[in-house]
């Protein structure tokens, strides 16, 4: 990870955060992994840290998303989603994260033989547990596997409505955007209903695909968010759109570069995503396993893209007002920014 001078390191550690875009068992580090894989032997993770790094060089986004499947196979007990709460709301702390909308697709828990209704309490006592113990306010978006088509569009819509955990804010849907089946009523249905529950719809799109995939999210599905979102500059009028409607864009500039969307972070669209006036924010998506952090995501934009003090609190905030929290609490993290500012 690059270094920023010691008085641009020094802001962006004191900085206060907000984590819009990180999922639960992509945020496991690696001790937590480690943890995971010896509790449960029998599965397809190494034991061994050197081993378990190893594992976590990947080839492409389908070799990453084989790699993610084979952590998430560890998570089969209600501890076993607490753990994982617990071990990103502690490494969040550190970074002066104050709020985080964790990703959690209960869909591949339940397959695992987890019942809604305890992988829900898990995500709860964590949840109160996280705040107590670290000061960090756990909210949760509920993410639909697209790969896996109108079952889990169904699957994660039920537990979303009959079971949902307390701080459960969003409706998303990630997996391989190029597996999403070609019938798309499934997803349509799910999100209306989940939005007409007053849940905000935030799914993955133009992760891996075209802008196509990203006015689907828009049209079909009323994002009010896009996870990821970079392919938008393909399309001028759909950069116009996002810029004129303020829709923010959850960008996770390591996580492209690991997964092989980008070759390079100097290569990354982030420059031109701001100079084309969009509201993005910036987030790690996966960190143990892309070997970043959200501090360490600034750091990259003062490094490599040349952001300043400015420039950094200006994307904290974008974070802050695209957030599910309470206008008093997005008014008292903001307070803070400015006054670091």
């Amino acid at each position: 990870m690059p270094n920023p001078s010691p008085s641009i390191e020094a802001f962006i550690d004191a900085l206060p955060k907000v984590e819009l875009h990180v999922h639960l068992v992509g945020s496991a580090s690696v001790p937590t992994v480690l943890e995971l894989a010896r509790r449960h032997p029998d599965g397809p993770v190494p034991v061994a840290e050197d081993a378990l790094r190893d594992f976590y060089e990947f080839r492409d986004f389908p070799h990453f998303a084989k790699v993610y499947d084979a952590v998430s196979s560890l998570v089969r007990t209600p501890e076993d989603v607490g753990t994982l709460v617990l071990g990103v709301a502690r490494d969040l702390a550190v970074q002066n994260v104050r709020y985080v909308e964790l990703t959690v697709t209960p869909y591949t828990h339940r397959r695992a033989g987890m019942p809604m209704p305890a992988i829900t309490e898990a995500l709860d006592i964590a949840a109160r547990e996280a705040r107590e113990r670290f000061g960090v306010r756990v909210a949760y978006i509920f993410d639909i596997p697209g790969e896996f088509g109108a079952d889990a569009a169904r699957g994660t819509l039920d537990h979303a409505l009959g079971h949902p955990p307390e701080e459960l804010v969003g409706f998303g849907l990630g997996g391989i955007e190029q597996m999403r089946p070609p019938h798309r009523d499934a997803f349509r249905d799910a999100f209306a209903a989940a939005r007409a529950a007053g849940l905000r719809s935030l799914p993955h799109a133009g992760e891996m695909t075209g802008p196509e995939t990203i006015w689907e999210a828009l049209d079909g599905l009323g994002a009010e968010r896009i996870g990821h979102g970079t392919s938008c500059l393909d399309d001028p009028r759909l950069v116009a759109r996002l810029r004129e409607a303020r829709v923010p864009l959850e960008v996770c500039p390591t996580s492209n570069v690991r997964t092989g969307q980008v070759a390079a972070l100097a290569s990354h669209p982030l420059p031109r995503m701001l100079d084309e006036g969009l509201f993005v924010t910036l987030n790690s998506d996966d960190p143990p396993m892309f070997d970043t952090t959200l501090t360490g995501e600034y750091r990259a934009a003062a490094e490599v893209f040349g952001l300043g003090r400015d420039a950094l609190a200006s994307l904290a905030r974008n974070a802050v007002i695209a957030s599910s929290m309470d206008r008093a609490a997005r008014d008292a993290v903001i307070a803070d920014i400015d006054a670091l500012v």
